[in-house]
């Protein structure tokens, strides 16, 4: 029996599910997958690792393949946006699975590749476009594509985009869009924010969720660790060396933080890489691959990994840094404990974070067990942070404090494009 089939899934595209392993439908894909092959609009709220990519992918491909025909030049008929390249990449990574064998093609467009080499690839037409706005905007204004035959489009991780500063770039995709599509809006969380955008871009949706906001995978063995800001590198060693063998992924805040980090653990002796936003595509791309593969153990990360790495075989998350963002910890805790596997989350919490920590805690609706250390007192967690904040404030402008770029992921994935300075700002591409 094929599963898959009984909700209406063409049959080439599950028996490449069955090649791959995948036999059941996860809840948010046995709920999502009906309502989108009837034409609904859909909001689907699930955590992380729970197979939103199949939730949208998979309807996305059954219904192309019954159009019978090529897209016309420099058009594509499915959009999807992702707010990282990371996440961009995975989902085309998915959708390629998917369609394997088929004559739907996807093709991927991102920050840090060639534009001329992205444009010619369009000019023939593409049936699924994965895209970050920023890339797909220079895309626009190059000419290089027409959003007018789109009959799909999914927003993944909207709450992300929201969060990164791609509200501008959203609005003006959305203007060049047809009014007569089908929309799709994914996510793990759902902010306030968000709600008023899925009102602007869905029509009388089906709304899909399968787990409350801010709740994590159950196998997930979450713990804090109470620890000063100085101590936090060695207590990290330590644990790594408990562990010898497995993946580990470990967050911090800032780009020059981790990239500090990644320098300091490997003259420690450790296999590790870096991602973040002061490195290249390709960099990037080579640091994910050699973690995947097992050649380097531990990855250091800004949150612009936070939703786009699907290893199942990470089994350890660190939270060097807390975000300031509390929906985040629920993303980058989700980087383990995929399909059916068992995770560690262990967050690392100096007493000026201590208020984020309270943050976490109030959206998970639970005290993460300590494992360590001795919590602040309250007096004392505001003397930190604001000491921490003076000196945020102090190295404004010098670009080398390591928390300069505290209030959002990755700070260089939201800086201005190059418009005239009395239109509205937008997003760069991640």
């Amino acid at each position: 029996m094929n599963y898959f089939e009984e909700l209406g899934i063409d049959a080439r595209v599950s028996a490449n599910l069955a090649q791959m392993g995948l036999s059941e439908p996860t809840p948010i894909q046995t709920r999502a997958i009906p309502a989108l092959l009837d034409g609904r609009d859909v909001m689907g709220l699930a955590q992380t690792g729970t197979g939103k990519t199949a939730a949208f992918g998979l309807p996305i491909v059954t219904r192309l393949l019954e159009i019978g025909r090529r897209p016309n030049p420099g058009t594509c008929r499915a959009l999807i946006l992702a707010p990282t390249r990371e996440l961009a990449t995975q989902i085309s990574d998915n959708l390629q699975k998917y369609a394997s064998g088929t004559p739907v093609r996807t093709f991927r467009v991102v920050g840090g590749a060639s534009l001329n080499v992205q444009a010619q690839r369009l000019a023939s037409g593409i049936d699924i476009l994965v895209a970050t706005p920023g890339r797909l905007i220079d895309l626009l204004d190059r000419k290089a594509l027409k959003l007018n035959e789109v009959r799909y489009l999914v927003l993944d991780e909207a709450d992300q985009m929201l969060d990164i500063g791609f509200i501008h770039a959203l609005r003006r995709i959305a203007r060049l869009l047809p009014a007569e599509r089908q929309t799709m809006l994914f996510s793990a969380t759902m902010p306030k924010l968000m709600d008023e955008l899925s009102k602007s871009y869905l029509t009388n949706p089906v709304r899909v969720q399968v787990a409350p906001p801010g709740k994590v995978a159950d196998r997930i063995d979450q713990s804090v660790h109470f620890v000063n800001q100085g101590d936090k590198a060695r207590l990290l060693a330590g644990m790594l060396e408990k562990h010898p063998g497995e993946l580990a992924l470990v967050f911090g805040r800032t780009k020059h933080g981790c990239e500090k980090l990644m320098k300091l653990l490997a003259g420690w002796g450790h296999d590790v890489g870096a991602i973040h936003g002061n490195k290249s595509q390709g960099q990037r791309e080579r640091a994910l691959q050699a973690f995947r593969d097992g050649a380097i153990t531990v990855l250091v990360a800004t949150d612009v990994a936070a939703r786009g790495i699907d290893i199942p075989d990470v089994r350890h998350v660190y939270n060097f840094d807390l975000p300031n963002v509390a929906e985040n910890y629920v993303h980058r805790i989700g980087r383990t404990a995929r399909a059916g596997r068992d995770g560690r989350a262990v967050a690392f919490c100096a007493p000026a974070e201590f208020n984020e920590l309270k943050a976490i805690e109030k959206i998970l609706r639970l005290s993460i067990p300590v494992s360590g250390g001795q919590a602040p007192s309250s007096a004392e967690a505001n003397t930190a942070a604001k000491a921490a904040r003076q000196r945020r404030g102090s190295g404004a402008g010098k670009g080398g404090h390591p928390q300069g770029n505290a209030g959002r992921p990755d700070a260089h994935q939201a800086r201005p494009a190059r418009r005239p300075s009395r239109r509205p700002r937008r997003a760069r591409a991640a």
